[in-house]
């Protein structure tokens, strides 16, 4: 199995190597390059240690977060895949990257993943870095699965992260399947993460999906919206822009595994495909209806 997934790596390797290179030039080009420099030295450690004052403020008074389900966890390596909220910041997936490092300490690192255009930016894509976060491409995510890596991945990407406000408890991986096929490769269990109140730290009033394509961003960085949000200093402005989060309170869970069968051949069999990708959305779905109904308050709480 361990082969199998070191052969797939090397196939997705040259696969976006060579997707890279049509891309060559421009801005798109120029995203493409900077985000393909990654590697998997992890976190790190030092940083981490000066950080964590500031991380376990946050974590634990701001967001208030609780998190459970470790005992659902398999041995690595696994992908975990989930939803997340309030793009560029999405708090609550910075959390569960905290509450790992808590839980597991630098023995077990999580790899986080982020889109292009986060990794493309310099200091942000260099702090990334040093906390483990890899470009969610094929290529990096398949070689930290073969390496025995755990792998944190948000499929909905931006159509995820970026919904209103009052789809904030809809599971919505945005029908991208490839986590499926990657894990079946790999030869890996997908672990579902369930999580609640991230959507109020940054509530989104609109999408954006028009203006995307208005201000081409869906071409030049693959953002297929543009959303305006409620934020700290600004009130009403993109969702794009520095700010501070407002104090929600961040419910987390950590699902049973999805267990597949690691045929290589599965991954071309779209009916069973589509079969495991409604499982991990179902299971995440009804995680996070449990979750809400902990709420005391529409907001906040």
């Amino acid at each position: 199995m361990r082969e199998q997934a070191q052969q797939h790596a090397e196939q997705a390797r040259a696969t976006m190597e060579e997707k890279r290179d049509e891309h060559r030039g421009g801005l798109t080009g120029w995203v493409a390059q900077r985000a393909a420099q990654w590697d998997l030295s992890g976190q790190d450690e030092t940083a981490l240690q000066r950080q964590k004052f500031a991380w376990n403020l946050l974590v634990d008074y701001w967001f208030r977060m609780e998190i459970d389900g470790w005992e659902n966890i398999p041995e690595p390596p696994a992908l975990l895949v989930g939803i997340h909220s309030g793009a560029p910041f999405v708090w609550d997936a910075w959390t569960v990257g905290l509450q790992w490092w808590r839980h597991f300490g630098p023995e077990r690192t999580l790899h986080g993943t982020a889109h292009d255009a986060l990794m493309a930016i310099p200091l942000f894509g260099r702090y990334f870095r040093s906390m483990g976060v890899l470009p969610a491409a094929p290529d990096a995510i398949a070689t930290a699965l073969a390496e025995g890596r755990d792998v944190a991945l948000w499929p909905g990407g931006e159509v995820d992260s970026l919904r209103p406000w009052i789809e904030r408890d809809q599971a919505n991986l945005a029908g991208r399947k490839g986590f499926v096929k990657m894990a079946i490769r790999a030869g890996v269990p997908i672990v579902p993460i369930a999580t609640v109140g991230g959507a109020d730290a940054m509530p989104v009033l609109i999408r954006g999906d028009r203006l995307s394509k208005a201000l081409r961003l869906d071409r030049l960085l693959r953002l297929k919206v543009f959303p305006l949000a409620i934020s700290l200093p600004w009130g009403i402005a993109p969702a794009a822009l520095p700010q501070l989060p407002l104090p929600a309170k961040i419910r987390t869970r950590f699902l049973p595994a999805v267990e597949l069968d690691h045929d290589p051949a599965r991954a071309e069999d779209d009916d069973y495909v589509d079969e495991k990708y409604r499982e991990v959305q179902d299971g995440i779905q009804q995680g996070m209806d449990a979750l809400a109904r902990m709420r005391a308050l529409p907001v906040f709480a």
